[in-house]
């Protein structure tokens, strides 16, 4: 069964750091577009940062450029640095995925994990 597990949220003080980490379970993310994608309560998901399947190229939300970095690590493991983290960044992190290269929106990605709690306090 396919499935994404996100892992590493928490509650951290405005300016300080979070890695969230998607792992893969029972499949290879290699060639796979991989999208981390957050909601926050009444609000719709929205994408934070993308990193293409067939090249790596990545794309950030202006809210998060500068500050989050996506990255992989070997087959099956996504990684998105967070730091100096701001209240506004509160939400559930989804990380997603698409095959090939796919434009960073909800839409474009499947396989949703459950999510994972990020709360920034100022």
């Amino acid at each position: 069964q396919v499935q994404l597990v996100e892992s590493g949220g928490g509650l951290v003080q405005a300016g300080e750091s979070l890695r969230l980490s998607c792992t893969a379970s029972g499949f290879s993310l290699e060639h796979w577009s991989i999208g981390w994608f957050r909601q926050a309560p009444g609000k719709d998901r929205e994408a934070v940062a993308c990193i293409s399947g067939s090249d790596d190229t990545t794309f950030y939300a202006d809210s998060v450029k500068g500050r989050f970095t996506i990255s992989r690590s070997g087959k099956n493991t996504a990684y998105l640095q967070m730091d100096s983290l701001k209240p506004e960044d509160t939400a559930v992190y989804y990380c997603g995925d698409a095959l090939g290269q796919a434009s960073c929106v909800p839409s474009h990605f499947g396989d949703w994990g459950q999510g994972t709690q990020v709360t920034v306090y100022s």
